[in-house]
This record gives structure tokens, sequence and C-alpha cells, in this order.
């Protein structure tokens, strides 16, 4: 039992480090170049990202409750509730990657300059975004972020001579 445990809070904290936010730039995106779109937001409602089953949840489950129940009883009994922990273990290690990749976000939909209408997923970020607010939509490798819009401050005039 201590072994599922230790393998159930291991399993967590390597899903745990994933992310959608906004506020996290994957590496293999850094230094590319992005469209920016110019938008307004007509609306923000949160949502739920369902977590995620990649079966590295299930396997490692699976191993631990396998070897966790071989250890019961004796050789033939081992075997028989090695087997039947290796299946709980699995349906147990699924549950909890999916529950520890599941993410808060927000549905941010937006108005473009030309009158189209978008909306965004996103994980919620460090920003609050409200509606009448103007944004940026940034679009690297087909996936898009919203971002407040930075202040935009009028040029210097000419010197007059």
């Amino acid at each position: 039992m201590k072994q599922l445990i230790i393998a159930t809070a291991v399993l967590a904290a390597f899903t745990g480090c994933t992310t959608t936010s906004p506020d996290v730039i994957q590496r293999s995106d850094a230094q590319r170049m992005s469209q920016v779109q110019d938008a307004t937001v007509l609306s923000v409602r949160p949502v739920t990202v369902d977590g995620s089953q990649s079966g590295a949840g299930a396997a490692t489950g699976a191993v631990v409750g396998g070897v966790a129940g071989s250890t019961v009883g004796g050789h033939r009994e081992g075997a028989v509730v090695g087997v039947l922990g290796a299946v709980a273990g699995a349906v147990i290690g699924n549950a909890v990657e999916r529950t520890a990749t599941k993410e808060n976000a927000v549905e941010i939909l937006v108005q473009l300059r030309s009158g189209e209408r978008r909306a965004i997923v996103q994980a919620k970020g460090t920003e609050t975004l409200n509606p009448g607010d103007p944004v940026i939509l940034v679009t690297t490798g087909g996936k898009t972020r919203v971002t407040r819009a930075p202040a935009v401050s009028a040029p210097a005039p000419a010197p007059r001579s």
C-alpha cells in the first residue's frame, strides 16, 4: 500500500507540470514570429478543461498495484491478488492522472476589428479580462492566447524648424 501511495504522489507531480496558461510559453514557441490581431472582449466565462488520459497514470498504477498485490499470501494467492492489484491500480492511476491534469480555464469571446467574432479557451492566467477590454490575440503554431493590449502612446511630434 505504501508503494501505491508513493507512485500516486510521483504521478501527480509529473502530470501537474503541464499547463495551458497564457502566462507560460512553450519552449518550441520561443523565438518564433507570431501573428497578432487586435480585438475587444465581449464576454468571459469560467470553464474547466478536462484532464488528460495519456495512459501514464494507468500504467504506473498497474505496476504498483501488481507489485503490491503479488506480495500478499503464498505463490498462488500472490499471483491472483497481483493481477487484481494491477487492475485496481490501473483504474486508480487513470483517475489520479485525469484529476491532476484538470485545469480551471476561461472562455473568452472577442470581436475583431473586422467585426468577426472568435472564442478562445485558455487556462486562467494572472490577467483578469472584462467585457470591453482591448486585447490582442497572439497566434503561434496554430495556438492562440489572449492578453491585454499594451497601451499605445502617441508618437512624439516632429521638432519644428
